[in-house]
C-alpha cells in the first residue's frame, strides 16, 4: 500500500530537520550568528541563530518529496508561496544581524505579502473585489508573521505552536482533498517537529527572527489554501470561515494584547517586553517548560474545536465560538494575576 503523500512529505521534512539543525548550530558558531546573553535575554549563553534556515530547506525538500505530478496542478501559487518564504527567511536573517527598525521590517514584510499575492494566494470568500482580497491578504499575511515573531519568546514556544496550527490546516485540506494545501502543511508540520527536539525543552540552537517570520508566513499561507466552505458539499453554517482565527487565537490574541498593554503605558508597540501570555503564566509559578506545554495544549484544544466546525451543526457551532472565547478570557485573567514587568524581549 503505497503512503499518502502529505505523510511522505511530514516524514521526510522532519528527518530533514533534525540531521540539518545541528549543521545550522555549527554554521551558526563559525560565522558568529548568535544571540548573545544581556538585558531582555532569558539565556545565560551565547546562542545559534540559524535555526530557521535548516526548518525552511527542510520544509522544501518535504515539499518536492510529493513529486512533481502531485504539484503541478497548482505550481504559480507554490512558486509564489516558496519565494515569499525565501523572503521572510531573508528579512529575519537580516534582522538577527542588523536589529532592524521598525519601519524597514514593516516595508519588507509588506513586500514580502505582496509577492505571495502576486503568485496567486489571496481571501476570496464571500469577496468579489480583487483589490479588497489583496488588501484583506496582506494585512492578514504581515499580522500572521508579526503574531509568530512576538511569540518566539521561549524555548520551542514558536516552532510547537507552529507544527500544532500546521497540522491542524494539514487535517483540513486532507478532509477536502486539497493537495497543495495538504502538501505544504505537511511538510512544514515535519520541519518544525523535526527542529523542536534541538529547542524544546533546552534550547541549543533558536529560530530567530529568520524561523518566527518564516512560519508565520507558512501559516497565513496555510490559513488562506484550504476551501473551508465548499458549495458542492456546504457545512450547515458558514462559521468554518473562522476556522483560521481559531486556530491561531493564541498568537493573534498575544500580539494584540501586548501591544495594547505597551500603548497604554506609552512605550512603542514594537519594543520587547515581558508581558507575553508565557510569561505571565512562568510569573503565576509554572516553570517555562510548564507554561510552553500548557500553550501547546490550549492551541490544540482550539485547533480540534475549529476542526469540528466543517461538519457542526449551528448549535455546535455555537459552541465552539463559545468555548474559544471562553479560553482567552480564561488566559486573559490568568495574566493578571501575574506581576506586571516592563522589561524583557519577544
Amino acid at each position: 500500500m503505497r503512503m499518502p503523500l502529505p505523510i511522505l512529505s511530514c516524514i521526510t521534512a522532519a528527518f530533514a530537520a533534525f540531521a540539518l539543525t545541528p549543521l545550522a548550530r555549527a554554521a551558526s558558531r563559525r560565522l558568529d550568528f548568535v544571540d548573545d546573553p544581556g538585558h531582555r535575554k532569558i539565556h545565560a549563553e551565547p546562542m545559534a541563530l540559524l535555526g530557521g534556515v535548516a526548518v525552511f530547506v527542510a520544509v522544501v525538500v518535504g515539499v518536492l518529496s510529493a513529486g512533481p505530478d502531485a504539484l503541478a496542478q497548482d505550481g504559480r501559487r507554490l512558486a509564489g508561496i516558496l519565494l515569499g518564504a525565501a523572503m521572510a527567511l531573508a528579512l529575519g536573517l537580516v534582522d538577527d544581524r542588523r536589529d532592524l527598525k521598525a519601519a524597514p521590517k514593516l516595508a519588507g514584510q509588506l513586500l514580502i505579502a505582496l509577492v505571495a499575492v502576486a503568485g496567486g494566494l489571496r481571501v476570496t470568500l464571500f469577496i468579489p473585489v480583487p483589490a479588497l482580497q489583496w488588501l484583506l491578504t496582506v494585512l492578514w499575511l504581515v499580522t500572521v508573521m508579526n503574531a509568530l515573531n512576538f511569540m518566539d519568546n521561549m524555548d520551542g514556544l514558536c516552532s510547537g505552536v507552529g507544527a500544532i496550527c500546521a497540522l491542524i490546516f494539514g487535517g483540513i485540506a486532507l478532509a477536502h482533498e486539497q493537495p497543495l494545501a495538504a502538501t505544504l502543511a505537511a511538510a512544514t508540520a515535519g520541519a518544525l517537529l523535526g527542529f523542536l527536539p534541538w529547542n524544546f525543552p533546552r534550547a541549543r540552537i533558536f529560530l530567530g527572527d529568520s524561523g518566527s517570520h518564516l512560519v508565520g508566513f507558512l501559516l497565513g499561507a496555510l490559513a488562506l489554501l484550504p476551501h473551508y466552505y465548499l458549495h458542492r458539499d456546504p457545512s450547515p453554517t458558514l462559521l468554518p470561515v473562522l476556522i483560521p482565527l481559531i486556530v491561531l487565537a493564541l498568537p493573534l490574541f498575544d500580539l494584540v494584547a501586548v501591544m495594547w498593554q505597551r500603548w497604554r503605558r506609552g512605550a512603542p508597540v514594537y519594543i520587547g517586553d515581558t508581558n507575553h501570555i508565557s510569561h505571565r503564566f512562568v510569573r503565576l509559578g509554572l516553570s517555562r517548560v510548564a507554561a510552553v506545554t500548557v500553550l501547546y495544549l490550549l492551541t490544540l484544544v482550539l485547533g480540534f474545536g475549529a476542526v469540528v466546525l466543517l461538519w457542526a451543526p449551528w448549535w455546535v457551532a455555537a459552541l465552539v465560538v463559545a468555548q474559544t472565547l471562553g479560553v482567552l478570557v480564561i488566559v486573559t485573567a490568568l495574566q493578571h494575576f501575574g506581576a506586571r514587568e516592563n522589561s524583557g524581549d519577544h
